[in-house]
């Protein structure tokens, strides 16, 4: 079934979603398409790293009509009696509500561990309790560590690199166990290195791409891990909303209960991102093209290379990303250089 007809279908049939960090960079986003899709959506956020500013401009991109359908909880998903008071009669959970970035593990691994780790289960037990038709959930691609493959397929991981991985690792371990012990239908996504509007550039773990496109606007030095030949499968954030949606309401049994690559599926150095988000800033901001960026030292926990295999999300969601790295920086830039001056 397209993504098209199942939008359709669902306009048609508004469902209950909650999602979790969704004042976040894609939980936001998510909120936003179903919102659009007619959809009653709860959204569950701490602000540990999500923004109200998020929800604000859900708000002025919807209709009146659709933003009534929305509710925000602000809760912790390590809280048990939250979680289970946020999944109560929901059709579908997409739980998004994590301590992301790879750095942020290595110097906190207690704090990365309590949210990722307890907070999933927390989000497990209460989607287990309430009923829900099924649970989706943001995995990583980092889940791949040290294993040499590319591209990267979804039964083939090595160990782990960072206590972040570890932690979506453990992510997948408790979806299945649930699966099997239960009778729970869960979906992981591993997610690589999704991009696009909301993506905050601030911070001493921002990603990369908002974080270069704030440097060249700002017109300060640009700082590349490494000799810049590391490469990346970058994925626009509307990729990663449908795989999202396909994932929840997918009817063949086969489906469920396994994890997928969400990405393109094209391999991107940092040397060949930096130019393309040069050229795009320049547009707007001419002397950006005078921005030559700074080498430093590989960061500890980063693989070198990274490419995703994307046939089986593609055989059993029919997920068909529509926006290349190209197309998404394009999409991306205009929201940055609006949102960032």
């Amino acid at each position: 079934m397209s993504y098209d007809h199942v939008c359709r279908e669902l306009v048609n049939n508004p469902l209950r979603w909650l999602v979790t960090g969704a004042a976040g960079f894609i939980g936001s986003n998510l909120v936003e398409a179903l919102l659009t899709l007619n959809q009653k959506v709860t959204g569950l956020d701490n602000f540990s790293t999500g923004f109200q500013h998020n929800l604000d401009q859900i708000r002025s991109s919807v209709t009146p009509e659709q933003w009534d359908n929305f509710v925000f909880v602000k809760a912790d998903i390590r809280n048990t009696d939250e979680c289970a008071n946020a999944c109560a009669g929901q059709d579908y959970v997409l739980h998004q509500a994590a301590l992301g970035s790879v750095p942020r593990s290595v110097a906190d691994p207690l704090n990365t561990h309590a949210n990722n780790i307890t907070g999933h289960l927390n989000m497990l037990v209460a989607a287990r309790d309430a009923g829900v038709k099924r649970f989706v959930y943001a995995a990583s691609s980092s889940t791949y560590g040290d294993h040499p493959d590319l591209p990267k397929v979804e039964d083939k991981i090595g160990r782990p690199l960072s206590p972040y991985a570890v932690t979506k690792y453990v992510n997948e371990l408790y979806a299945d166990v649930f699966a099997r012990t239960y009778g729970m239908q869960s979906i992981g996504l591993r997610y690589f290195n999704v991009f696009g509007k909301r993506q905050d550039p601030n911070g001493a773990y921002a990603a990369v791409i908002p974080l270069w496109f704030s440097s060249l606007i700002r017109g300060v030095t640009v700082y590349i891990n490494g000799d810049g030949q590391t490469s990346r499968d970058f994925c626009y954030i509307d990729n990663c909303v449908q795989a999202n949606i396909l994932a929840a309401v997918a009817k063949d049994r086969e489906s469920v209960n396994r994890v997928y690559n969400v990405a393109f599926g094209e391999r991107t150095t940092l040397n060949q991102l930096f130019a393309m988000i040069r050229d795009r800033v320049a547009q707007k901001y001419p002397e950006a093209m005078g921005n030559e960026p700074e080498y430093r030292d590989f960061r500890p926990g980063d693989v070198r290379h990274s490419l995703a295999d994307i046939s089986s999300a593609s055989k059993f969601l029919g997920y068909k990303p529509l926006f290349s790295v190209s197309k998404g920086l394009d999409m991306a830039a205009m929201w940055y250089m609006d949102n960032l001056m």
